[in-house]
């Protein structure tokens, strides 16, 4: 990859939502040099206080060019890498409209919301010649490479199964966050914003990346129970279990509708003792037979800081498109099955929350961690709402 002189200018769309964070991390790399905001693509432009989120810690805030076209703003910006922060089912259009203009990209995740459309995207990006990252942020943890480390030395013997556990708290509200917010399709197209294939993604793409099967090629055959308690059309609560080509087993058991919310993690069983990583605090327990438990903190590299030094050929891409694969033949698998099973409203209470009310499972926060404990679905676990008869396998 040839190297690229700095800082390299930007253009980022969608700047909401989840955007401001990604106005605030420009803003971060801008002062040490490495990124120039040049262009904001959204439906109506940021005033001047939003814009100030993008500012470096010392100089003005950036004065980029906004336009809702985001062709226009490539073409316009000379921009060598676009950040994609908009709603999922945009994701394949946008990705395309930057690789076909040679502009190197880090795409949110996931990174497509059916898997014909990834396809199409690894295909186009491949054509073009250009880089793409995906916004799997879990992924720069240094924390993976070290459990992957102590797997391979055999730390805790031979691996059982790779469990994965989130129970996490969202209002009601929650789900109006956008046009978009808890739908499977919206006019048509699909966007498949459950917890599985959105706010707790990575939790199943941490496991698949320990794992070291997080290529499409990997996956043998996903089961899946989708359930869900609140007024949407996505899951909320859901469990997978993905096998993978080698015999792998990784059970993931997720929720938004938490007694208390947790900090989700991902457990590695071993014959000898088992690792745990609490992904977004980078922490590694490490507990096995004659030694003391080992808790370690790891450091974690910045995605769009890797994909600069990438395009300067100082580092090879973290997470590349077509290393998350795996995690998009789940999305696909999610996008094809049955509707979530809608609890009774026995199954649930409401509580209320910081914004308004949420709805709670009682016994969800003990029965997800289980799941990751016992590598068992929901139904396997006794949960009395969890009559299950329609597991989708793909």
């Amino acid at each position: 990859m040839a190297a690229h002189a700095l800082p390299v200018p930007v253009v980022l769309a969608g700047a909401r939502g989840h955007g401001r964070w990604h106005l605030r991390n420009l803003g971060r790399l801008a002062t040490q040099g490495l990124v120039r905001l040049v262009g904001v693509c959204e439906l109506d432009p940021l005033g001047p206080e939003e814009l100030a989120e993008a500012a470096p810690q010392e100089g003005p805030a950036p004065v980029p060019e906004q336009s809702a076209d985001l062709a226009w703003l490539l073409d316009r910006t000379g921009a060598e890498i676009a950040v994609i922060c908009t709603p999922i089912h945009t994701h394949e259009e946008l990705g395309l409209i930057a690789a076909a203009r040679g502009v190197h990209l880090l795409l949110e995740k996931p990174p497509t919301p059916s898997y014909a459309a990834f396809l199409r995207l690894a295909e186009g990006v491949a054509a073009a010649g250009t880089a793409c990252q995906i916004g799997f942020q879990s992924l720069g943890s240094a924390a993976v490479t070290e459990i992957r480390r102590l797997i391979a030395e055999g730390a805790i013997g031979r691996v059982r199964g790779l469990g994965a556990a989130g129970a996490w708290v969202r209002e009601e509200a929650y789900w109006r966050r956008a046009p978009w917010g808890g739908h499977r399709t919206l006019d048509g197209r699909d966007v498949v914003d459950g917890v599985l294939t959105n706010p707790l993604a990575h939790a199943v793409a941490t496991a698949l990346r320990i794992e070291g099967t997080d290529r499409a090629e990997d996956v043998a055959g996903i089961e899946l129970e989708l359930y869900r308690v609140n007024d949407i059309a996505a899951d909320d609560t859901s469990c997978a279990r993905i096998t993978t080509v080698g015999g792998g087993r990784i059970v993931t058991t997720v929720t938004l509708a938490a007694e208390s919310p947790g900090e989700p993690y991902v457990v590695v069983h071993g014959e000898s003792g088992r690792i745990t990583l609490w992904y977004k605090a980078d922490r590694v327990l490490l507990e096995r037979r004659g030694h003391a438990p080992e808790t370690t903190d790891h450091p974690r590299t910045d995605l769009l800081a890797n994909l600069v030094a990438h395009l300067r050929g100082h580092a090879p891409l973290l997470v590349p498109v077509e290393r998350t694969g795996a995690f998009t033949r789940l999305v696909e698998a999610v996008r094809t099955a049955p509707e979530p099973v809608a609890l009774p409203p026995d199954a649930w209470r409401v509580e209320p929350g910081v914004q308004g009310p949420r709805r709670v499972i009682p016994g969800i926060d003990e029965l997800t961690a289980r799941g990751a404990r016992e590598l068992a679905l929901y139904s396997e676990l006794g949960a009395p709402w969890a009559d299950y008869p329609r597991k989708a396998t793909r």
